[in-house]
């Protein structure tokens, strides 16, 4: 019995070299995580303290990812030991986001081709 889908019609010839190297790409990514690692140096709330008055005698480095969840924006607190795994990660997302996004210009790229290619034939 057929399905109640329609039969979506196969893409003539291979993808364009350049969505298959994105695809590629795809592949080559580890794990990834979406926001931004910070490297932060704070002041502590002892008003006589150096840092009250000296930028450069902040304590730190403090490490903290930020991300946005439902709109609001979420902080952890990283251990100097984690904070260059979660770098990797945020980085491996903006990769994925890039490559992701070529791949789509590229689909409709070709997908309007496809289309008006269609269109000649009927």
């Amino acid at each position: 019995m057929p399905s109640p889908k329609a039969a979506r019609p196969p893409l003539p010839g291979p993808p364009d070299p350049r969505f298959r190297q994105a695809r590629q790409e795809l592949l080559q990514l580890e794990y990834f995580l979406k926001g931004t690692v910070l490297k932060r140096m704070m002041k502590c709330g002892h008003p006589n303290c150096a840092c009250q008055r000296d930028a450069s005698h902040r304590h730190g480095p403090y490490f903290e990812w930020t991300y946005k969840l439902h709109g609001k924006t979420v902080n952890v607190k990283l251990s100097p030991q984690a904070a260059p795994f979660y770098q990797a990660a945020t980085k491996q997302h903006r990769k994925l986001k890039a490559a992701l996004a070529r791949m789509e210009r590229l689909s409709r790229t070709a997908l309007a081709r496809l289309a008006k290619q269609a269109a000649k034939t009927d």
